[in-house]
């Protein structure tokens, strides 16, 4: 699903005080900065012709970022540029990969490109358009000198946006608007901000209004410590308690002012049970401003057991929990959300990450931590104690041949040991999952020598075909993800305890099924070029252990797969399977996909891409596509949208996501009308049509009772979206990419009669174009669909 709502790093973001999923786009509410907002946006749309650099300076925490993510999403704004770019910088970055992803955002392709071509692409991509480019977090007028160079300076508009903590980078970078420094927060301001926080829109109690007033003042007007603080205090049981407040404010008052963020974060930090405190630490090792996302977030906290479970039939939501803990503590920033309002990516804010490195520093990268468990008293259970794998570490390692006897080790207690004669636990290593930026060549013999390491995580890095040998050892492992140029099963069957295999490739991997039914303990499954094809012993195989089923797989995700009548019978091994996502080349199966659909009472994501061979011309086709009943979430690609298909779908009545993308080949796909008018989805908040080949669609205002997002991608032929999606009452946005000004007309016309009518200006109308024919859009259609798979698989 396409990504709909971001945030910055000012911490400034309120949630809604609802707790359902949302499709909605609409922002969340800022406190504050309205009329520097609004200065901003003058010096964006008035003013010079030529190139100007827009500089908003201020102390860490002070809302520079949420300043200026709250412009960059102003529809003005987005509708007075033609290219809008948003790119973290940060105190150490990489020029190739800053450039890289600047040209992402302005090409809107996916595909690499050499690093030398970087500069003349992007500079040449830029000319003649109007453009937008946030550079978050800047710390050097180097960085600047490193990428201004690439933004062409012309005369229509054009502008940067820059924030930095200091001042003198500011005023350097300075063309024709002045340096713009951030102030604090008003005291009215910032009570109102901790009241949102804390209250969720409900007023304060008369009892807690002098102490909560004191808390307010004591925060000094900057944000960050507002809702650092608000996260502290509903994290108490006792937070309703005006002594709770009191002594907030009190410590609050202690504080000088450059200190108070981390004296805040320390205090927060110090009130957090055990298992929280791990896994906050843990984030803290992903590079500055990185986004981390938090599927494989979840993943890597289960794998090094910093969550636990009795029946491990929730682990994930035991994770979950933790994760949202820390969300609501306001320690951890919601980066990113999915089009269902679930948080995509997370990110530590700068000063937060600063704090946990100098903890992890304080103590030797080492901790003694007891493991989430929510069936079971928190510290019922032995206490680990372990090290991350580190820069110094590793050098030590290097320099004593990797004999871990020889390293010495500091206690709190002020004795010193080796790691090879610690008097505790055995010691265990947590290689983090930016191993890689060791810059190491192959950091396989040293993970060898450390072999209670539970996670693998070499997404980039092509590992040597040795690498099946160096990973016998490893029979700790609960994640793997490799970059590799052959794979089979049978080479990690070992594997005993695996929780999550990723396996990426340029080539295509064929593998034998037969060892997968010994790794019980599998539960996400991500294997990208991947043919899945039956052959005679797999079948033997595959039947002499009939018995044996994957009962914790919880996502299988593959790229390819020849679908035949025994396919059906392989997922029925994964009785508990909630998310399956496959590029399929189908065989002409006698029988349905999912012919026993009770089997799959769990699943509630579904994602196929239909490559068919001559598969459309057979009577009856759509009875092959019976879903299972509890699906919430459907994407289907590559297959005709026909009446019974419409049916098929619409017999889901929990289905509340819905993707149809197009066929492949063009030249067969006559334009045809999509009639809904007599169909209901009832439970169906967002509806993505791409590539469509049809002239018209009709719906009934019963058709969408619940829609609130509808995104229509590159359906070059489509005229109008039907008139009845005035009466929606909970439509919010819709999204056009490249689409036809027919339909960008009905678009605005809805969005109009909606505000005619309820007097409100509620429905938002995203228009994006791109560049290149109407024909060349078709004929790279089929193109464009493969990758967004592709990247669907990456995520």
């Amino acid at each position: 699903m396409d990504v709909v709502e971001t945030c910055g790093k000012g911490a400034l973001l309120i949630p809604g005080s609802s707790v359902q999923r949302s499709f909605s786009s609409i922002d969340e509410e800022i406190v504050g900065f309205e009329k520097d907002a609004e200065s901003i946006m003058q010096k964006l749309t008035r003013g010079t012709k030529k190139l100007d650099v827009i500089s908003i300076f201020g102390m860490p925490g002070i809302g520079k970022t949420t300043l200026a993510r709250k412009v960059y999403n102003i529809p003005s704004i987005v509708n007075h540029f033609d290219v809008k770019v948003w790119c973290s910088v940060s105190q150490e970055y990489d020029r190739r990969t800053l450039l890289g992803e600047i040209l992402k955002q302005t090409t809107r392709k996916s595909e690499i490109i050499e690093a030398d071509d970087r500069p003349d692409m992007l500079r040449r991509s830029l000319i003649g358009r109007r453009y937008l480019i946030v550079l978050d977090d800047i710390w050097d007028v180097k960085a600047w000198e490193d990428l201004g160079l690439c933004f062409p300076m012309g005369e229509n508009g054009s502008r940067v946006i820059v924030t930095t903590r200091i001042e003198q980078v500011a005023k350097h970078l300075q063309h024709h608007s002045d340096p713009y420094p951030l102030r604090f927060l008003t005291r009215a301001e910032s009570w109102e901000l901790l009241q949102k926080k804390v209250f969720r829109g409900e007023s304060c109690p008369p009892s807690l209004l002098p102490a909560a007033l004191q808390v307010a003042q004591h925060c000094k007007g900057l944000p960050l410590v507002i809702v650092l603080v608000a996260g502290r205090i509903i994290g108490e049981k006792e937070w309703e308690s005006s002594s709770l407040w009191l002594e907030v404010a009190n410590d609050l008052s202690s504080y000088v002012l450059g200190e108070q963020s981390l004296k805040v974060i320390q205090s927060s930090y110090d009130h957090l049970e055990d298992h929280l405190k791990s896994c906050l630490l843990y984030m803290a090792l992903f590079p500055e401003d990185h986004e981390i996302l938090v599927s494989n977030l979840l993943k890597l906290w289960m794998a090094e057991e910093f969550v636990l479970n009795v029946d491990t039939e929730n682990m994930e939501e035991a994770s979950r929990i933790c994760l949202n803990d820390l969300l609501n503590r306001s320690l951890v920033m919601v980066s990113k959300r999915s089009a269902n309002g679930d948080t995509k990516y997370c990110i530590l804010h700068d000063v937060v990450r600063e704090f946990c490195l100098r903890k992890l520093t304080e103590d030797k990268y080492m901790q003694t931590a007891v493991p989430y468990n929510p069936y079971q008293h928190l510290h019922s259970m032995e206490s680990r104690l372990w090290i991350y794998i580190h820069d110094d570490l590793v050098e030590q390692l290097d320099h004593s041949e990797y004999q871990l006897e020889k390293i010495p080790m500091v206690e709190s207690t002020n004795k010193t040991y080796c790691f090879g004669k610690c008097p505790m636990l055995s010691l265990e290593f947590i290689a983090h999952p930016k191993f890689n930026t060791w810059n190491l060549s192959n950091p396989l013999p040293l993970l060898v020598k450390l072999r209670l390491v539970r996670v693998l995580h070499f997404p980039l890095a092509k590992l040597p075909s040795s690498w099946p040998s160096a990973v016998q050892s490893l029979t700790h492992l609960r994640y793997l993800e490799i970059y590799v140029q052959e794979f089979d099963f049978k080479w990690i069957s070992h594997l005993l305890d695996l929780q999550t295999l990723v396996v990426r490739s340029s080539n295509s991997l064929r593998t034998s099924l037969a060892a997968i039914w010994k790794m019980t303990k599998l539960r996400h499954v991500d294997i990208y070029n991947l043919s899945l094809i039956w052959d005679d012993n797999d079948w033997a195989s595959f039947e002499e252990s009939s018995t044996t089923m994957l009962e914790n797989l919880k996502t299988f995700r593959a790229h390819v797969i020849r679908v035949d009548d025994r396919t059906p019978r392989f997922w029925w091994r994964f009785p508990n399977i909630e998310e399956l996502r496959c590029f399929h080349i189908i065989d002409l199966p006698s029988c349905s996909l999912f012919p026993s659909v009770e089997v799959h009472t769990r699943l509630q994501s579904l994602n196929l891409v239909i490559s068919p061979q001559g598969f459309w011309d057979s009577v009856g086709w759509e009875s092959y596509f019976v879903f299972p009943s509890n699906l919430r979430d459907l994407c289907i690609g590559g297959c005709f949208i026909t009446e019974k298909m419409v049916l098929n779908v619409a017999r889901l009545k929990k289905l509340e996501s819905l993707t149809l993308e197009g066929g492949f080949h063009w030249e067969e796909i006559e334009y045809h009308c999509w009639d809904v008018t007599n169909v209901k989805f009832p439970a169906l908040k967002y509806l993505a049509l791409h590539f469509m080949r049809m002239e018209e669609w009709k719906a009934s205002d019963e058709s969408f009772p619940v829609l609130e997002k509808l995104v229509i991608r590159e359906c070059h032929y489509f005229k109008e979206i039907p008139t009845s999606f005035a009466d929606i009452p909970t439509l919010r946005l819709i999204e056009l990419f490249e689409c036809t000004d027919s339909l960008v007309v009905s678009a605005v016309n809805i969005k109009n009669e909606i505000e005619e009518n309820t007097g409100c200006d509620s429905l938002r109308v995203r228009k994006l174009y791109g560049d290149g024919s109407l024909k060349k859009k078709e004929k790279d259609a089929t193109g464009f669909l493969i990758k967004r798979r592709q990247k669907d698989f990456s995520n």
